[in-house]
């Protein structure tokens, strides 16, 4: 159960799903349960019509209804995120089957979605709240994860929450150059003379897109800035990083905005060309897109929040800048310092960028993913 499933993927759940999936098909029957508009291989779930125009977190629940009301074959049932927690929790009372949940993020570490759901954020943290605490079993995307579930949820059982670690194709993701039809790079008009600093992510308080483009301003003279970066939470904050962006532009030359979700071939391109691939996120559970840079040999530069440290080999793929919430612009400058460090010692860069493939090879696959979520649904349903 999962509110994105391809082709609307919009972040690293939806992603984890989609991968998940297709190794577990190898593995045992799955029925895909998602959200959105109808396509082929999956259920789709729409809220009631009457709800249009409600808060989008009632909107939810009504197709978190739908969903549970179509789970009866299930043996076991697996939803991912709060939109899907409520339909998992209801279905296993409905069926009396065993519900897994995965945690990929958690609300009350979001406080900021209270911008974007309004009252509908206390929906949500209750929806969570009631989904794990009753959960058979849940999955945290990394060790700081569970940690962070044991400690915002004291009275769940320890033995239930289990670590299991996104994973990478380096099949998918891998060192590419342009597209036969053409270089994104070159469209937007990026020097390839100057370096180029990237970054891919929702526009959300949690990736710190406001915290990159601050640094930015302290980047080198020659480097170049290429934000991926669109799916804004609110009119907003995204009107917040259109002056920000703006206002970089003004003062220095090489930055490059993408607001479209980019084909895969030209997302490859740029995270392959980019000497430095930044993640600036103030929260995250594990962090996939640094493990898709990673993929593509290029060295990160990003937070020692959540997660990120156990892809992140400080040192071996890359560097970890200490996150300070109370002290934002002393963040912005070990951000800016230490992409600059990078930048000016090419080589470092690159032995980071190859080190950092040969991790995600190594530790990070899906199949393995597969094969453990498998184990814990056996160990439930026994």
């Amino acid at each position: 159960m999962t509110r994105e499933y391809p082709p609307e993927v919009y972040g690293g759940a939806g992603v984890h799903v989609t991968e998940l999936v297709a190794q577990l098909g190898r593995l045992c029957a799955v029925d895909v349960h998602c959200m959105g508009a109808p396509r082929p291989g999956a259920f789709v779930h729409q809220p009631d019509p009457r709800l249009q125009s409600a808060n989008a977190a009632l909107s939810t629940l009504s197709s978190d209804l739908m969903m549970a009301n179509a789970a009866s074959a299930a043996t076991v049932v697996h939803s991912h995120t709060w939109y899907t927690g409520l339909a998992g929790h209801l279905a296993a009372l409905l069926y009396d089957i065993p519900h897994v949940l995965t945690a990929h993020s958690l609300e009350p570490m979001r406080p900021w979605k209270a911008e974007q759901l309004g009252g509908g954020y206390r929906i949500s943290t209750w929806v969570e709240h009631t989904a794990v605490l009753a959960a058979h079993a849940v999955i945290a995307v990394s060790s700081a994860m569970r940690e962070d579930i044991l400690r915002v949820y004291p009275a769940l059982d320890p033995g239930l929450v289990h670590v299991i670690r996104n994973g990478i194709d380096t099949d998918v993701w891998y060192p590419a150059g342009p597209m036969r039809s053409g270089s994104v790079l070159a469209e937007l008009g990026v020097d390839p003379g100057r370096p180029i600093v990237a970054f891919v992510g929702r526009i959300t308080r949690q990736k710190g897109v406001a915290h990159l483009v601050a640094a930015a301003h302290r980047f080198r003279p020659d480097a170049q800035l290429v934000l991926c970066a669109g799916a804004p939470d609110t009119p907003e904050i995204a009107d917040e990083v259109r002056t920000a962006v703006a206002g970089l532009a003004r003062n220095r030359t090489g930055v490059f905005w993408i607001r479209e979700i980019l084909p895969l071939g030209e997302l490859l391109e740029i995270l392959t060309e980019a000497d430095v691939f930044a993640c600036p996120s103030v929260y995250e559970p594990l962090g996939i897109v640094n493990l898709e840079a990673m993929a593509c040999a290029t060295a990160v530069v990003a937070s020692d929040v959540g997660g990120i440290p156990e892809v992140v080999s400080d040192g071996v793929t890359g560097s970890l800048v200490h996150y300070d919430a109370g002290d934002p612009v002393g963040y912005q400058t070990r951000l800016a310092g230490a992409v600059n460090e990078l930048i000016a010692d090419s080589e470092k860069a690159k032995r980071y960028g190859l080190a950092g493939r040969q991790r995600c090879m190594a530790e990070f696959s899906w199949a393995r993913v597969a094969e453990q979520t498998l184990d814990i649904y056996r160990k439930v349903c026994a």
